[in-house]
């Protein structure tokens, strides 16, 4: 048995599950509404204020999805009621973000201004100019989003310098050694 998909998910209060003939799953909370279509050999049970997963056999393809899907579910259930955030830190001299309007303009020593619009369910925050927070209740879009934020300027090994996330850990390495013997 699947140790994630076993798992029950405990639905909180003022969140509503409705799940249609197709499997197409919707969540409603407080921050929002998400829906996701989940493969129809997966069963889903809702007892009160539990929901369990289960699927029908033990092959290798309802093993993959039991697990999945019980885990989409769950980011579902936190995403209406908390919702994701992912930090982003820009390091370097003269790298810096601001906010217009919906729009993020960042300053990564192009020759131009990066300028990118917000997706729509998504929000940005930016702190300080050398922080920017993404917001937003799927935690996928909120990923995504960020990763495309932070392809503009990988950090690099040298001086770390670039957009790197607020957890991410940038080996550095050392740089020529100067003169030879």
């Amino acid at each position: 048995m699947s140790r994630v998909g076993k798992l029950p998910i405990t639905i909180p209060q003022g969140v509503a599950f409705n799940i249609s003939d197709t499997n197409l799953v919707t969540v409603k909370g407080p921050l929002g509404e998400l829906s996701e279509q989940i493969d129809k050999d997966i069963s889903i049970q809702i007892d009160g204020d539990t929901l369990t997963v289960t699927r029908p056999s033990d092959n290798k393809r309802h093993r993959a999805l039991h697990g999945l899907t019980r885990a989409l579910l769950n980011n579902m259930v936190i995403g209406v009621t908390n919702g994701f955030e992912r930090k982003l830190l820009i390091v370097g001299v003269g790298y810096k973000a601001a906010k217009n309007g919906n729009k993020l303009d960042l300053s990564l020593g192009h020759s131009h201004p990066v300028s990118m619009e917000d997706p729509e369910g998504i929000t940005t925050v930016c702190n300080t100019p050398t922080e920017i927070v993404v917001k937003g209740i799927s935690k996928q879009l909120v990923g995504n989003y960020a990763s495309k934020i932070r392809e503009w300027r990988k950090p690099e090994p040298y001086k770390g310098k670039g957009i790197r996330y607020s957890d991410e850990v940038v080996i550095r390495k050392e740089g020529k050694t100067g003169k030879k013997k």
